[in-house]
This record gives structure tokens, sequence and C-alpha cells, in this order.
């Protein structure tokens, strides 16, 4: 008899589980922070982030704000800054536009420019004991620890990305590692939720596209828990 995968077990999302699993890093972690900024995309992951922390139920008693990073990237990229402040701004949450040069240098992937470019905004423009919250979900990070093994990056790769990290005279926090991202998608459409879909994220030539858009569906067939199953190895890493 064929045996049956079993199904992912549920972990529904929401603002509460959300500040639960910030304190938990940063309590973890001896943090006391000054305030909390957003790296907002616009995209759906982000946007989940922003909204549920603005929630008044448990919105936090700090400053919270945004930061979006326009790459220059797109025909549409000031369009899609107007839409994410428009966001923030909904949500009572002050949101700032940082324009970049994200044009990769010679020999220098795309996504790397831009990873660069986005990253060097957010650390000019951090506050001295701030936590920049990254929209990183569990999905991220199976597609991380993957990516990183088949480059070869060894045993620390197994690791993927750490839930909190000192950065930029603050803290690089990622408190959405503990969901799926279908998770975020039914929270988010639950409440009438609208996000940006950025055409580059479903190229194939990219990597990570090429595995979230061809490997990782027919894994999830047969493995549907490895999103958490391997992120409950590398918080262990």
């Amino acid at each position: 008899m064929a045996s049956i995968a079993p199904r992912e077990p549920l972990v529904s999302f929401s603002p509460q589980r959300l500040r639960e699993a910030l304190d938990s890093i940063l309590r973890e972690a001896a943090i006391v922070p000054t305030g909390y900024c957003v790296g907002l995309s616009g995209g759906l992951d982000s946007s989940v982030l922003v909204a549920a922390l603005a929630d008044p139920a448990v919105a936090p008693a700090l400053t919270l704000r945004a930061l979006h990073v326009d790459h220059g990237l797109h025909p549409d990229a000031a369009r899609w800054s107007a839409r994410a402040a428009a966001l923030a701004g909904g949500l009572g949450v002050p949101c700032e536009i940082v324009r970049v040069d994200a044009r990769p240098g010679r020999g220098e992937s795309p996504e790397a420019a831009a990873r660069t470019a986005r990253y060097g905004a957010f650390a000019s423009r951090l506050r001295r004991g701030e936590v920049l919250l990254a929209a990183h979900h569990a999905d991220d990070q199976l597609e991380t620890v993957l990516l990183q093994w088949l480059r070869g990056g060894g045993l620390r790769a197994v690791a993927g990305m750490r839930p909190v990290t000192p950065f930029a005279g603050g803290w690089l926090a990622r408190p959405l590692l503990a969901f799926t991202r279908a998770e975020l998608q039914a929270w988010a459409q639950g409440r009438g939720l609208e996000w940006l879909q950025d055409p580059a994220n479903a190229d194939p030539r990219f990597d990570r596209n090429y595995l979230r858009l061809e490997v990782l569906p027919r894994l999830r067939v047969r493995w549907p828990a490895a999103a958490r199953t391997v992120g409950r190895v590398a918080a262990q890493a």
C-alpha cells in the first residue's frame, strides 16, 4: 500500500502570535530596543508584517515606522513606492521612501546588487538601538538553506537566516520565520489586505525563483511540512 504524506500542521498566523514571536526572539537575545522599523517592500510578506504590528491590540509601545527602498529597476517603481507609503499611512505608520541605484556591476548578479543596495539603505537610516524587522518567513528559510547547500555553503549553511543579528548600530530581526507564506496569505485575504506583485519574482532565470517555482511545489507534495521541518533544524543549528 502506498504511503500517504502527512499534512502540514496548521499554525495559524495572527497579530498576537507575531508579537509573541517577536518578543521571544528579542528576550532570548537580551535586546531592549528603542523602536521598530519595518522593511516594507509592499509585497505580501512585509504588508502582513506592518499591518499585524500596527494592530491596536498588539501594537508595540515603542515607535513603529517603515522604510521602503525604491531600487529604480522597474518602470512601475514609483507607483510601487506610492502604494507602500499609502499602505503604511492607512495604518498610521510613518513611511520613508529611499531611492537607490541598484544596477549590478560587472560580474555581479542583479539579485546581489539589489540586496546590497537595499541593506545599505536600511543601514544608513536605522537609528541607534532600533530593530529593523525583515519579513522573511518559513518558506524563505527553506529556500535559503537549500540554496546555500547547493552552492556549497558547508555546515554553517544549515542555520540559514538567523532570527536576530546585530545590524548598523541596532539589530535585524525576522519574527515571521515560524510562519509559512500560506498562513500569511490566508490572514491577509481574510482582512482584505492588498499587496504588490513584483513580476521579477516569476522569472525562473533567478536561482531562488527557480527553486520556488519549479522545485519546491513538487517537494511539498511528498513532504508538506518541509518548510517547518527545515526551520526547526535551522533553529537548532
